[in-house]
């Protein structure tokens, strides 16, 4: 029996073919988000540590300063970069900056909105963030 193509569930949704870098960076932005977020609720999680005093302290952060702990921490510097300057691009576009002049909506509909500025900023909050995760690691591993 053939798939309907309008029933694809999930993994139609988030096939960048089909959609392009827009829907790259909307999902990004998304698993940023809930990345950023579990980051955090850990991190007061880790903070609320020092109640135990200087053992307590000690002996969450042997936890976390390790090879996987370095690695994760360089994620959450990349999801951080991303969010930000994705999230900035997301305001500037929502404001107008870039979005380039209404038209008429004539078949086959072109949106001025999803033109190479934005996909310029798309890509340059990726390699931001790319950049950014390479640099913590050089630093967290001393290179």
């Amino acid at each position: 029996m053939p798939q309907d193509e309008h029933k694809e569930g999930i993994g139609g949704m988030i096939n960048p073919r089909r959609y392009g870098i827009e829907r790259v960076a909307y999902l990004l932005m998304r698993l940023s988000g809930l990345g950023l977020l579990a980051y955090f609720i850990g991190h007061i999680y880790e903070t609320s540590s020092i109640l135990r005093g200087q053992v307590g302290w000690n002996e969450f952060l042997e936890l976390t300063q390790t090879t996987e702990g370095h690695a994760i921490l360089a994620i959450v510097i990349a999801m951080c970069v991303f969010h930000t300057v994705n999230g900035i691009r997301v305001m500037l576009g929502h404001g107008g900056v870039g979005v380039g002049k209404p038209a008429r909506p004539d078949y086959p509909y072109d949106p001025a909105s999803q033109n190479y500025r934005h996909k310029i900023g798309i890509y340059s909050a990726i390699v931001l963030a790319a950049v950014a995760m390479m640099y913590g690691l050089a630093v967290m591993f001393g290179e």
